[in-house]
């Protein structure tokens, strides 16, 4: 049916009203989230400050007892000067963290803090004096109670909790922002969308006006002729720009690949050259690079670049991961049984670096006297649901004692399974632990 101007102009008027709302409302929504993104951001620069003063305070304090400590067991007065300016410098970062923490909620706390440290301070002060008068007897008799270390242990507790608690400020602030820079990319992705319709619209009114006075002029003929050639080389064109993107994606994943085996080597041949914890740290950083890298390896070498077979992809972190931790001494060995499902690619990653995480602990901590072994599998559950089970044999998790290595993996783990909406579940075996993480499928 033919279409009149007044048709045309009509219709190009109220689509460009609801383009121009839409831009609106795109503005407003920028202009709303900046503001959230502003306070949010001005919230984690007052948790970093907290942390800061509260680690400096701590430091402070403990540098003042090694002092007291330093001078009352060999009464050289070269100790005196770090004495007197740590004292000075807790005295200075106390203040400082009652200013940062100037709220209801805070304030028996900080009091209690204030006290722990005013009497701590005064302990030293007491035993520093009775040294320089000679009376080491009585200096030695206060040391002995142990109350300055039961001092130092409550300012301990108090000034983690400080330290725990700006911790979650940052991590809250910092899932915020990025939830507003989703909120903000959606906005602005349906809001492009709305005003690409809408000058779609406007143009196809037009030109579907122009076709039909190009009609009125008989050009229809003409155009006819050349269509389907037109599109023949359309259908053409569109076919190899989609070979050639399957082959820069290809292509992609490959150089990706190569790059991260080639830092996960870097960092392996830094790791021989040291010891300890720091070795330990590198080991383990090289097996998330591992992990990681695996996933595009997968990607590279299979003609689906949209999923990952979960039982070739970690059968191969757990060889590595088995190799590894044999060149380094272990006597644990590994077992594993692994179904064949994939996962979208993102997932995998996660999930790679959670298994990475909870067999390397497993390997460093189950059996540190005795052989043993590791035992891991993968499996689908009922209503698209999937399942990681990592378990030993060896002395468990008690909970008791001084954490295992940074506490990074754990946070990792934790991290990489919120990710995946699932979370890690550790269970008692008696002997031995299971880690177990359950989580959906994602959504194609």
């Amino acid at each position: 049916m033919p279409i009149t101007s007044q048709f045309v102009i009509r219709s190009t008027i109220g689509l460009l009203a609801i383009g121009f709302i839409t831009l609106l409302g795109i503005v407003g929504m920028t202009i709303w989230l900046g503001e959230r993104s502003q306070i949010y951001f001005n919230e984690v620069i007052a948790a970093r400050d907290i942390r800061s003063v509260a680690v400096d305070l701590r430091n402070a304090l403990q540098t003042a007892e090694s002092s007291q400590r330093g001078f009352l067991g060999t009464g050289n007065e070269i100790y005196l000067a770090p004495y007197d300016s740590a004292k000075a410098q807790t005295l200075r970062q106390l203040n400082l963290l009652k200013r940062n923490l100037a709220n209801g909620q805070t304030e028996s706390v900080l009091q209690r803090l204030s006290a722990v440290i005013d009497e701590k301070i005064a302990e030293m002060d007491k035993t520093v004096e009775l040294k320089n008068s000679r009376q080491d007897a009585e200096a030695l008799s206060i040391l002995s109670t142990n109350r300055g270390k039961a001092l130092m242990d409550e300012a301990n507790v108090f000034l983690s909790g400080i330290i725990r608690r700006a911790d979650d400020r940052l991590i809250a602030g910092v899932s915020e922002q990025n939830a507003n820079a989703a909120a903000l990319r959606w906005v602005s992705i349906i809001g492009g969308l709305i005003i690409v319709l809408v000058v779609g619209g406007v143009i196809v009114t037009v030109l579907r006006y122009a076709r039909e006075i190009a009609q009125a002029r008989d050009h229809v003929s003409a155009l006819n002729a050349s269509l389907e050639e037109r599109v023949k080389l359309r259908t053409t064109d569109l076919a190899r720009a989609r070979d050639r993107a399957e082959a820069l994606v290809a292509e992609v994943n490959h150089r990706v690949a190569n790059s991260l085996s080639l830092v996960a080597s870097m960092v392996a041949l830094q790791a021989k050259g040291l010891t300890g914890e720091a070795r330990d740290a590198l080991d383990e950083t090289e097996a998330r690079i591992y992990a990681v890298a695996s996933v595009h390896q997968r990607l590279y070498s299979s003609g689906d670049v949209r999923s990952v077979p979960l039982d070739e992809y970690l059968a191969g972190i757990l060889d590595h991961l088995e190799k590894s931790m044999r060149a380094q001494g272990s006597g644990a060995s590994l077992r594993y049984d692994l179904e064949p499902l994939k996962l979208k690619t993102d997932a995998s990653v996660s999930l790679g670096v959670v298994a990475t995480e909870l067999v390397t602990n497993a390997f460093k901590y189950a059996y540190p006297d005795k052989r043993g072994e590791v035992r891991v599998s993968l499996k689908g559950l009922s209503g698209e649901r999937i399942e990681l089970a990592v378990e030993d044999d060896g002395v468990g998790r008690n909970g008791m004692g001084r954490a295992k290595g940074t506490g990074l993996g754990t946070r990792i783990v934790s991290a990489m399974a919120g990710s995946l909406g699932g979370e890690i579940q550790y269970v008692d075996r008696n002997p031995g632990t299971a880690a177990r993480l359950v989580f959906p499928t994602p959504a194609e």
